[in-house]
């Protein structure tokens, strides 16, 4: 193929793109599928802001990421180029980031929550997957991640969850919805439904693909 396939995932916070993708990828070689991950292009901010201000800073914004850059590093890769990007460490200064090296192949995943807002790439992409999940079970998804994994307090995952992620669910993800080609909801905690699935669309690609 002189064009790799490009998949689009997204999904709001709690809906399980994580668990979906790590089961997708399992279905393919390293040489056979590349990931682009939008979480890997946020504006570095954190050694600007006190504790009280990383807490009210809405990273829930298309503006909080570099997407110029987003753009160009999915051009390379469609150019043939292998990218080398730091992995996001999630707004913690003190963490190091691991040099992620993405090389190109003939699937390409590009997974974010603001991939079919912005519009350049959402044009590139030859199928559109849509994760979805009530909004109570994401929810406590939300929690039990940012509790244990990033250390952030209740209090401070309830702020961020009614005023930033709620809001720009349904601003910048929520609209585009109708337009992807598969829509999968996520309400269960069996992996066996999402591992389903992920079966389903590789089996489909190999054929289309391979």
């Amino acid at each position: 193929m002189n064009k790799p396939y490009i998949i689009g995932i997204a999904g709001g916070s709690g809906s399980g793109k994580t668990f979906f993708l790590k089961c997708f990828l399992e279905h393919f070689t390293a040489e056979e599928v590349c990931l682009v991950s939008q979480d890997d292009y946020y504006i570095p901010v954190a050694h600007n802001m006190t504790p009280e201000e990383n807490k009210l800073y809405n990273f829930d914004l298309p503006s909080t990421i570099d997407n110029l850059h987003f753009q160009e590093d999915i051009g390379k890769l469609l150019n043939k180029e292998t990218i080398l990007k730091p992995e996001y460490t999630f707004n913690n200064p003190t963490a190091i980031p691991k040099i992620l090296e993405i090389k190109p192949a003939p699937i390409m995943i590009v997974e974010g929550l603001f991939i079919l807002h912005f519009k350049e790439i959402s044009k590139l992409l030859d199928m559109k997957v849509f994760i979805d999940a009530d909004e109570d079970i994401a929810l406590q998804r939300r929690i039990k991640r940012d509790l244990i994994e990033r250390g952030y307090s209740y209090d401070d995952v309830m702020y961020k969850w009614i005023n930033h992620v709620v809001p720009a669910y349904k601003e910048f993800l929520l609209p585009y919805k109708d337009e992807c080609d598969k829509v999968i909801t996520n309400n269960t905690h069996v992996a066996d439904d999402i591992i389903r699935v992920t079966e389903e669309i590789s089996t489909e690609l190999r054929k289309k693909l391979f």
